[in-house]
């Protein structure tokens, strides 16, 4: 059994959540996010809370991921998800176009990103002068995955640490050949 499918969601009270024909629709004050689950749980809404239930052992597999997705949706309509990536690397700079990230990353042309509109981002420099970009949004899932496709443009090397990287990354840093010395 599911230890977090049987927590129920506590609902803020600027928050709605309403269920439908399998859609889960959750409005607050940063936005409307829907969701279609799994037809074997059902949710089900009252006092201020949601509660997710499945009828035989078969549907456990959904329980807890349902009870997630629902909770990451609350959370994000009544505050934001926010990643940051800093560019790290000698020449490696960022700069904001429109809906356009232009990234300089030592290739041999310039790497244009374009952004989705439910992400909202900033290019900020940091004083050991490298960038850093800030994206916020109301779906995790949504901004997990523009912040991976991000980082992999360049993801950080072993020996100096440079390139993309998400802030609160930490990476072990081989020792180079003259290491052995």
């Amino acid at each position: 059994m599911s230890k977090i499918g049987k927590k129920a969601i506590t609902i803020p009270q600027w928050v709605t959540v309403s269920t439908a024909d399998g859609i889960v629709t959750v409005t607050g004050p940063k936005g409307t996010l829907n969701y279609e689950y799994y037809p074997t749980v059902h949710i089900a809404v009252e006092d201020n809370a949601v509660q997710c239930t499945v009828n035989s052992s078969d549907d456990f597999k959904f329980w807890g991921l349902v009870r997630s997705l629902v909770n990451n949706m609350v959370i994000g309509v009544s505050t934001w998800y926010e990643i940051k990536l800093h560019v790290i690397g000698v020449g490696f700079n960022v700069k904001q176009q429109w809906s356009q990230l232009t990234m300089n990353l030592w290739y041999s042309h310039l790497v244009i990103f374009n952004l989705p509109d439910s992400v909202n981002w900033s290019v900020v420099k940091d004083p050991k002068w490298f960038d850093i970009i800030v994206l916020d949004s109301i779906d995790k899932q949504l901004i997990g995955q523009v912040a991976s496709k991000i980082r992999a443009l360049r993801s950080p090397e072993p020996y100096k640490g440079k390139w993309v990287r998400y802030s609160t990354e930490v990476i072990k840093l081989k020792a180079g050949k003259t290491a052995k010395k």
